[in-house]
């Protein structure tokens, strides 16, 4: 299960995708994930999920990845489904009825809808790191949070802290994975028991995990210092941002598929 979470990995190709501004990628990741919560039916969706599964065939991605990235949420797919049948009411006469459990056609409606809005969100936001590299997404976000500067805010310290926390999430995934084999092969029980006992067999995890996790920022802030790193001031790139037709060509479509989902609402 820890090696299916793909968040933060990234694939190198030379895709449409992949050559896509960082910023604009950024900035239409952003404006999808509004977008999902504005539609409000299964058309709308329909019209989602092609641009999904276009965008994922043009990028050359495995589907793989993209299912990978999302078993680690079924159990969190199954529990909104749930609350979402059960806790919805409904106008006339229910379709099930059975001492308190009453299921009504809308709560069944809502929670199919709630589902589609989570997998949708998964998906479109692991296509952003699967096609963006580390040092992309970092010059993206410190130039969209630049503007910000007039009021105090560090751009380039917070876009280098969201992408280090980004990157290491795999590795951290990893290194989780390995502790816990390591753990099992001395005979630790991580699957029998109650809850309790069960957050208590953590415990040998967790420590390795946070030390392992102190050492790797150790090591990452003196592999900084030792190239005199001293944040963005003066800092120079060697690929420049560039804006290319490529992102007018990928902003017109994603235009396109707001203006028909937005459209398409009841």
């Amino acid at each position: 299960m820890i090696k299916d979470i793909t968040i933060g990995q990234y694939i190198p190709g030379e895709s449409f995708v992949h050559k896509l501004d960082p910023r604009f990628k950024i900035m239409i990741s952003i404006l999808f994930i509004v977008d999902l919560f504005l539609v409000n039916n299964f058309e709308g969706y329909l019209f989602i999920f092609i641009f999904i599964l276009a965008t994922v065939l043009i990028a050359n991605l495995p589907f793989k990845y993209i299912y990978k990235g999302l078993k680690p949420i079924l159990a969190l797919l199954l529990i909104t489904g749930i609350l979402n049948i059960f806790m919805t009411g409904g106008i006339g006469k229910p379709l099930f009825h059975y001492g308190i459990i009453t299921i009504y056609k809308e709560g069944l409606i809502i929670a199919a809808l709630m589902i589609v809005r989570l997998v949708f969100l998964i998906m479109g936001t692991s296509i952003l790191t699967l096609t963006t590299s580390p040092i992309e997404l970092t010059d993206g976000i410190e130039n969209l949070l630049n503007p910000f500067k007039k009021i105090g805010v560090p751009a380039h310290e917070l876009a280098m802290m969201m992408t280090i926390a980004l990157r290491f999430i795999p590795t951290l995934m990893d290194e989780t994975d390995k502790i816990m084999k390591a753990q099992m092969a001395r005979g630790a029980d991580f699957e029998s028991g109650n809850l309790i006992s069960r957050a208590k067999s953590l415990i040998p995890i967790l420590v390795p995990l946070f030390i392992s996790s102190f050492r790797r920022a150790d090591e990452l802030a003196m592999a900084m210092e030792s190239r005199c790193y001293k944040g963005g001031e003066g800092r120079t790139r060697m690929k420049q941002l560039k804006i290319t037709r490529k992102d007018y060509i990928a902003s017109f479509v994603f235009s396109l598929l707001i203006v028909v989902t937005i459209v398409s609402r009841t």
